[in-house]
């Protein structure tokens, strides 16, 4: 099964994030915990890490792309 990875909300005020750098390959196996990509917004870069066991199925948001907070960045297929 499938589950969203989204873009996460840091602050209060912030309403979207650019994509840096993906540290995660698509069939890449993550483990909760581990760091997908590297954001960054307008008053820090941080890291999204990984809510999920399972293998990343596919990138949706590219590096240097930016998206609205809670919109999908990647998908991860979850062990079951």
């Amino acid at each position: 099964m499938r589950k969203e990875v989204i873009m996460p909300k840091i602050g209060l005020d912030m309403e979207e994030g650019t994509i840096l750098e993906w540290k995660k390959k698509v069939a890449d196996k993550v483990s909760k915990g581990d760091v997908l990509a590297e954001i960054e917004t307008d008053k820090a870069v941080t890291e999204v890490e990984s809510a999920l066991d399972g293998t990343l199925a596919e990138i949706v948001a590219n590096e240097g792309d930016t998206v609205e907070i809670t919109k999908t960045i990647a998908w991860v297929e979850v062990d079951e």
